[in-house]
């Protein structure tokens, strides 16, 4: 039998799913027993590192611990640990290098696996995770939004079958995501989809233990010592928040045990710019959907942040209705790329009932972003010519998606042409507002008059990743620049092997 595996690669917590012998999606426990493995890498020798639930509980108090890293992936940041630079790739391969190993010791050698990854992922992000998976050792071909994922889930689990439209909301530890789907049975056609890279439980974390040295310092008239109270700290004062309407904070400084009250309405206080941010998205989701609220049919909570009262109260406020969530917010999307990973996988490697489980999955992805090239065009308010972008593919085309356009050169003579890709997240012409994620040259044949052609096509395949090419037609020149290979790979991801992780 196959042994095929969806990960979900978290900010803060991470979780492996795959099917068992009924067809039915499971999640593989860990080698330490538990469903989920915090996200956290804590380097103990310039070879070894540990990655899980020891790594988290000294996260903020020792210096060679990592986590969070998620949230800067397909980004230049690093991290200097051991006299060595980590990035988030490097150390995102790590967590799912501990992922493998652990399903491999529960259900023998991985077939194939897919990660999931937020829906408002930047196409370098994308990239990072991409190359992180296969420095880890996963076969990995397909990745897939955390959201369908999730709908995936809650479409196969349920004894009813869905139909209409739904609402995916995602709140995890680093990243929101909204999606209106369109679904039938186990079909499922992403409508709509918004969301934030740098909005989760990490900020609500951050505020709260903002809240606890405010207090501390009105209390006491001193500064207190981050090390004293972590965000780890702050999390578990977040979750009692979430079952009472008080918690109190123990802090050990050097003024000795400070008690620290904290209700669950200054909590709400301190997070409600997040809250509203995460209401003015779903609008624009449903705005993007056609939708009113009262044509969404239901609302599924996916991620641990889900459960904050006031969170639910949101969606609540929101959609005019109860969200569903499933006995677990934090395994669905493990469960979910489960299923995709059996969908997109190997079926002769299934039993006859797994076959059955997935035969009747479809899903239909959107793309996130615009994705555009700088080009000199008309200027028709001041005469003249100006540098502007060029939109290609619009937000919400269907993928796999394919489009070729035509460009010309401007003067006689012209030796090449600048090729840039562009990536937004509004149908942006001012170039001052694009994301260039991409930039090349095409060289040209000389002594050619202007206005020849230049065919540019964009791809953006299955794991929404994309692939453009820039044909000079004359010459037959061409300039292509394939963006899931692991462009703006930093030294250092593709180590991963001298690392014994524990």
């Amino acid at each position: 039998m196959a042994n095929l595996i969806g990960i979900d690669l978290g900010t803060t917590f991470s979780a492996v799913g795959t099917l068992d012998e009924t067809g039915r999606p499971i999640i593989v426990h860990n080698q330490e027993g538990s469903n989920i493995t915090p996200s956290v890498v804590s380097f103990l020798g310039p070879a070894k590192v540990e990655v899980g639930e020891g790594a988290r509980r000294v996260l903020g108090i020792d210096q060679d611990t990592i986590g969070r890293f998620k949230r800067e992936m397909g980004t230049s940041k690093t991290y200097s640990v051991l006299e060595e630079e980590h990035t988030p790739t490097s150390l995102s391969a790590l967590v799912l290098k501990k992922l493998k190993e652990d399903a491999e010791a529960s259900i023998g050698d991985i077939s194939e696996a897919v990660v999931t990854i937020p829906a408002n992922f930047a196409n370098e992000a994308r990239e990072a995770t991409m190359h992180a998976a296969k420095s880890a050792g996963l076969p990995v071909n397909f990745i897939i939004n955390e959201p369908t994922a999730a709908a995936l889930f809650y479409g196969f689990q349920t004894s009813v079958e869905l139909g209409g439209s739904y609402a995916v909301y995602d709140l995890g530890g680093g990243t929101f995501d909204i999606s209106i789907i369109q679904v039938a049975g186990q079909d499922i056609d992403v409508m709509a989809t918004n969301g934030v890279s740098r909005l989760g439980g990490d900020d609500f974390d951050e505020a709260l233990q903002k809240l606890v040295m405010e207090k501390f310092k009105a209390e006491t008239g001193e500064e207190l010592d981050p090390k004293d109270f972590t965000k780890n700290h702050a999390e578990e004062e977040k979750k009692t928040l979430s079952r009472r309407e008080q918690c109190l904070a123990y802090v050990s400084s050097r003024s000795g045990r400070v008690n620290i009250s904290i209700t669950r309405i200054e909590f709400e206080e301190a997070i409600s710019s997040y809250i509203a941010q995460t209401e003015m998205l779903c609008e624009s989701a449903l705005d993007e959907a056609g939708l009113e609220p009262s044509g969404v049919n239901g609302v599924f909570l996916v991620g641990g942040s889900t459960r904050i009262p006031c969170v639910r109260e949101s969606v609540q406020r929101i959609f005019g209705q109860e969200p569903i969530a499933s006995a677990n917010v934090d395994e669905v999307v493990g469960l979910g790329a489960a299923l995709y990973a059996a969908f997109k996988g190997d079926r002769s490697q299934l039993n006859p009932i797994q076959k059955q489980s997935i035969d009747k999955i479809k899903v239909a992805e959107i793309t996130s972003k615009f994705f555009g090239t700088l080009a000199v065009t008309e200027d028709a308010a001041r005469g003249g010519l100006k540098h502007a972008n060029s939109v290609l593919i619009k937000k919400g085309e269907k993928i796999p998606y394919s489009t070729t356009q035509s460009f010309f050169t401007m003067y006689d003579g012209q030796e090449g042409v600048s090729c840039e890709v562009t990536e937004s997240n509004s149908p942006e012409t001012d170039p001052r507002f694009v994301n260039v994620i991409w930039k090349g040259d095409l060289p040209l044949p000389p002594n050619r008059p202007e206005g020849q052609e230049i065919k540019i096509t964009y791809e953006y395949d299955e794991n929404q990743i994309m692939h453009c090419s820039f044909v000079d037609v004359e010459s037959g020149k061409e300039t292509k620049v394939d963006l899931d290979r692991g462009s703006g790979t930093t030294t250092g991801d593709d180590d991963i092997d001298k690392f014994t992780v524990e």
